[in-house]
């Protein structure tokens, strides 16, 4: 007895000191580096067009590309960095290893722009010809433009995850239930993601306005040396907190899982697929792990991977446990289903990045020909405008919570007011009106360029108003108010438990093909209307750029029509779920339906 005493004595007094790390308290340590990052990477990517136009003489579309290439590496990478981080290094390591990543592409990005060497000389066209940048300026720069992508690869799918893993150490026995516990656990970490999104949101103004107006009035060295100073900050900032952080252990890669149930059922093509489903293979202990809250039941769509649940002769090795190379629990299989389930509406946001991939490049070089005089001395930059789409967004947000969802939920009688599909659907159509703006308001500058007799003239200053602009970078934020958090809502409630952090990749994934499609289109509508009327030149009033926005307009009509179809045919993941006894009730409890409906069994009609 008294050493059964002794053991709880101990573990009592592990469990207090678990309870001193964690919590609010590590939040400066983790958010400052995030936000450094986000400062450092919106710092210089906003005005970059600038940079690459104006300093290295790179014609606009392969300046444009350079771009949307850049954008869309930095969103795939986080792919890589969630793997290294569930498989082996873990969330904190990760992260490190991401930022000292990063902060190496930045000093790369402050030497070429401090050492005349590795940049072209100034020019003033047309009396002075521009030089346009070496393979070897230009070489520098790419290879300082990667290391800032690998860098966010390890710290943009790792930094939600870890700040979350700091509410994961609560202790149930203070609650009366499991429900409590759980609602309190949901509470800590909505107060923190609203923490999250208003520090990022804090952090792009703070680049969208100091950084771009030393870049564009004190020098391109500065400009990129600040944000490099703020990197390097952050990086002792999050280690100094190291004592303090809660950091659990990687528990193996979840898309090893994933490729163990597709190897399995490959294996076992010819065999049929039982009818009564509580004959394939299951193993709770196996499955604890990674079903902590509740293991996925038995769905009857894509059968076909069930035959990796099908238990033949050799599956069990001598040691009694599964070659999960050949055999996989029903929970294991039912992971898999759920990802191929949730990606086609998840490649739907694909598109939102693409329509605002122009913002950063094309939006960029009309506001350098528009009236930018706002009061005595100061032009507002080009590239600040960009901070009308983020205030509209946080705005947005802030309304949001405080008014829509309390009118909203008078009409649906929803707790969350209306559904994340339908905040989607939301996003999506106010996505399109935001391009279809765009175009209307680029008509106009070259109308006006044109009565002015500027079209041959792009150097010139067109009399008209750069806050014509606004409008359309307000909506594109509201749009994301809508679409961006809806997106990630989805992913991380329809995504399996144990990755959820590979969620957060899913979601830069698809900012980074959306990018990479911008790409795509910019180079085909250049070679298609290269001699028939040029769409996208450097000389933009002779251009059309508003002809590629009604481009843009028109695929995002289809894009969210396709996005109605897939809402239509999907299926919410169902959930065994725990009762307060430690049972196991065998019911198809749709998770997203409990958070998003109050109860109801399905997501909602969009209409």
């Amino acid at each position: 007895m008294a050493t059964t005493t002794a053991a709880v004595v101990r573990n009592g007094d592990g469990e207090q000191k678990k309870r001193k790390k964690g919590g609010f308290k590590t939040m400066p340590f983790i958010l400052v580096n995030e936000i450094c990052d986000r400062f450092a990477t919106v710092g210089f990517a906003a005005n970059l067009i600038t940079y690459l136009t104006q300093q290295l003489h790179l014609p606009l579309v392969e300046a444009s590309n350079t771009l949307t290439n850049f954008s869309g590496t930095s969103s795939l990478t986080p792919i890589l960095g969630a793997l290294a981080a569930d498989s082996f290094a873990g969330r904190f390591w990760t992260i490190v290893a991401g930022s000292i990543f990063f902060q190496i592409g930045m000093l790369g990005l402050v030497v070429s722009a401090i050492l005349p060497s590795l940049r072209p000389p100034p020019c003033s066209p047309p009396a002075t010809p521009c030089q346009r940048a070496s393979g070897l300026q230009l070489a520098v720069l790419y290879l300082s433009l990667l290391c800032t992508s690998l860098g966010s690869g390890g710290i943009r799918p790792c930094v939600v995850a870890f700040g979350a893993d700091q509410f994961e150490q609560h202790d149930h026995q203070k609650h009366e239930s499991v429900a409590e516990a759980v609602s309190a656990e949901t509470e800590r970490k909505r107060r923190y993601f609203n923490l999250y999104f208003f520090t990022m949101g804090f952090a792009v103004l703070l680049a969208l306005t100091v950084v771009v107006y030393i870049q564009e009035n004190v020098g391109w060295g500065w400009g990129f040396g600040i944000p490099a100073i703020a990197m390097f900050m952050s990086i002792l900032v999050f280690l100094f907190g190291y004592p303090l952080y809660v950091r659990l252990k990687p528990g193996g890669s979840p898309f090893t899982r994933l490729t163990q149930v597709v190897a399995a059922a490959l294996k076992k093509r010819g065999a049929a697929v039982p009818e009564d489903a509580g004959m394939l293979y299951q193993d709770k202990e196996l499955d604890a792990l990674i079903s902590t809250n509740g293991r996925l039941l038995h769905t009857n769509q894509l059968t076909f991977f069930d035959r990796a649940a099908i238990v033949t002769p050799g599956d069990i090795t001598s040691s009694g446990k599964p070659d999960l190379w050949r055999l996989s629990t029903v929970h294991r299989v039912e992971e898999l289903k759920s990802i191929i389930r949730l990606l086609p509406i998840w490649s739907a946001g694909i598109m939102l990045a693409t329509a605002g991939s122009h913002n950063y490049s094309f939006t960029v070089m009309q506001a350098r020909t528009m009236n930018r005089h706002v009061a005595g001395h100061f032009d507002i930059p080009p590239a600040t405008l960009s901070i009308f789409s983020t205030t509209a967004m946080l705005v947005g947000l802030a309304l949001y919570d405080r008014a829509f969802v309390p009118l909203a939920r008078r009409f649906t009688g929803l707790k969350s007011g209306i559904t994340y599909f339908q905040r989607m659907g939301i996003g999506l159509a106010i996505s399109v009106v935001s391009v279809g703006t765009a175009a209307l308001v680029e008509t106009k500058r070259r109308t006006v360029a044109a009565e002015h007799g500027l079209t041959d003239n792009p150097a010139a200053v067109v009399p008209i108003s750069v806050f014509w602009l606004v409008p359309q970078f307000a909506i594109h934020g509201i749009g994301d108010a809508f679409s961006s958090v809806g997106h990630m809502e989805f992913l991380y409630d329809q995504a399996p438990e144990s990755m959820r952090s590979s969620a957060a990749a899913l979601f830069w994934l698809a900012g980074s093909l959306g990018n990479y499609m911008g790409t795509v289109l910019v180079t085909v509508v250049q070679r298609a209307t290269r001699g028939r009327g040029d769409w996208l030149q450097d000389n933009i009033n002779r251009g059309r750029i508003d002809n590629y926005y009604w481009l843009v307009t028109c695929i995002m009509v289809l894009n969210f029509g396709y996005y109605l179809i897939c809402f239509h045919f999907y299926t919410m993941k169902p959930l065994e779920v725990a009762d307060e006894h430690g049972g196991d009730q065998d019911k198809e409890c749709e998770l997203s339906s409990v958070h998003q409906n109050g109860g109801r069994g399905d997501a909602g009609g969009l209409v």
